[in-house]
């Protein structure tokens, strides 16, 4: 099978226009496509890399929290995650939140891949990871703004629960998806 060549765009010019703060920054791009046309007002944006992690427990159990936020009125299963702070590793980062969210750390990681979460408009990379026989060290300190609970949940159940979308976010879903397709029945 042989692929056609593929050009990229080519970024002419860029200015800030909302530097809002270290987790949301929008800029204005003139950019051109491969055929030429210049498009003098692409919106790009910028907020940081960040990742998601799906955890088991020693004993079989997905870890998983159920929260609100500010975005969807009910209440959504999530696995834990966060944003990569400046300069950290996206492995760090993910074993920083487990511990951090959930007071757990494990010593077996799974890397399912990163994703770019809007390919036209930039916004970030998502580091998505399943960490095995997680025990628990520490009470969860995450200083998050969101009202939480910590679930334990089986196999049978967090399947349920993704299968009836109760994960309200594509990325927790995909991190799920992920994990499942990558552990055995």
């Amino acid at each position: 099978m042989s692929f056609k060549e593929l050009r990229g765009w080519e970024t002419l010019s860029r200015q800030v226009i909302l530097n809002h703060n270290k987790f949301l920054q929008v800029e204005n791009r003139v950019v051109k496509t491969p055929d030429g046309l210049v498009i003098p007002d692409w919106g790009w944006v910028i907020i940081p890399d960040a990742v998601n992690v799906v955890a088991v427990t020693q004993e079989g159990q997905f870890l998983c929290l159920r929260q609100k936020r500010y975005a969807f009125p009910e209440p959504s299963l999530a696995p834990v995650g966060g944003f990569i702070e400046q300069g950290e590793e996206p492995l760090a980062a993910a074993k920083r939140e487990l511990l951090e969210e959930m007071g757990y750390e494990s010593q077996q990681w799974i890397n399912l891949g990163s994703y770019v979460i809007d390919p036209n408009r930039g916004v970030a990379t998502l580091y998505q990871y399943l960490a095995l026989n997680a025990k628990r060290v520490a009470e969860p300190d995450s200083g998050d703004l969101e009202d939480q609970e910590l679930l334990f949940l089986s196999r049978a159940e967090i399947e349920k629960a993704l299968k009836a979308n109760e994960f309200k976010i594509i990325s927790w879903a995909a991190a799920v998806s992920f994990a499942l397709h990558y552990l055995p029945e």
